[in-house]
């Protein structure tokens, strides 16, 4: 057997780069399993970071590479392997990835979660192709073009202003009749001239020929159906928790989110969950930064009684 560590952090976003922080600076043998080529989770993929307390108006990028950096700088130990599967009952957890297997006396779940998808015909065959799930990695493929978002929250709304700068056209495509961002982004929203929110409604299908020309809409109020030209398709209607892999041994709510209080303590002892992936009223970059230190907190009280 290899290495015994302290804690097996799963997920490199800000949950996990602050758990690995916070583990570090408390002596403990910490290990980061990551998947993505860069560390940060979703927040590397946020054109500008305004909310979070003293980096106003940073790349999500760039915060999350102060956080990797942070970590670095404490000489905590990254690997970049897919973790396949892993038996958490038992005192020692194993952890198995694609390469290895690391072994460890607790873990830290931080996968967070995933672009949810429309569901709808085309959107398998057009992605990459026209529809995607990220505006600021992808947006600029779209300069001068007509374009739609799809969407009715916060990313949905930063996702129509960011595209507004380059597009020709943006309609950000609503199933409501009212949009549940902050009203900050609303107000920013409605003054940028090529926005057109079209409200009511819901993408049915995607359809082109080698890319994305069009998509068909529905009314949700009197069913009235219609064809929108555009030549790409954002896709922001939230996210889903990455918890496939702990399924059957962690206990999940209905949504799949696991089961843990603001400590992060989970149903099986040694075992801890920071990040979107929690269940939790608000999910922002702070709150999971919080879970990351409270979960390292957690964890230090249960080894401490181990011992």
């Amino acid at each position: 057997m290899g290495k015994l560590y302290d804690c097996i952090i799963i997920g490199s976003g800000p949950a996990g780069l602050t758990a690995a922080i916070y583990a570090a600076r408390a002596c403990l043998s910490v290990l980061v399993l990551e998947k993505e080529f860069v560390s940060g989770g979703q927040v590397v993929n946020t054109y500008e970071v305004d909310n979070y307390p003293g980096y106003r108006g940073i790349s999500g990028f760039d915060l999350g590479m102060k956080f990797r950096e942070h970590a670095e700088k404490l000489d905590v130990e990254f690997v970049m392997e897919a973790v396949e599967r892993v038996d958490l009952e038992k005192e020692e957890k194993i952890i198995y990835t694609d390469q290895s297997e690391y072994h460890g006396r607790t873990v830290i779940l931080a996968m967070g979660a995933s672009h949810r998808k429309l569901e709808v015909r085309g959107e398998e065959d057009f992605s990459g192709m026209g529809v995607s799930y990220c505006a600021t990695c992808d947006g600029a493929f779209f300069k001068g073009k007509t374009v739609a978002v799809v969407g009715g929250g916060d990313v949905a709304i930063e996702d129509a202003i960011f595209l507004s700068k380059g597009c020709e056209k943006v309609y950000l495509i609503h199933r409501r009749n009212q949009l549940r961002g902050a009203e900050s982004l609303q107000r920013e929203l409605f003054a940028r001239p090529n926005i057109e929110v079209i409200w009511d409604s819901e993408v049915t299908r995607i359809l082109g020929e080698d890319q994305v020309e069009s998509v068909h809409l529905k009314n949700t109020e009197n069913g009235e159906k219609r064809n929108l030209p555009v030549e790409g398709l954002f896709v922001a209607v939230g996210v889903v928790p990455c918890t496939t892999l702990i399924k059957g041994q962690v206990a999940l709510d209905d949504f799949g989110y696991v089961k843990a209080r603001e400590d992060c303590v989970t149903n099986i002892p040694g075992v801890f969950a920071a990040g979107d992936l929690r269940t939790k009223p608000m999910k922002q970059i702070v709150t999971a930064v919080a879970d990351g230190a409270n979960a390292i907190n957690s964890a230090r009280n249960y080894l401490t009684k181990k011992e």
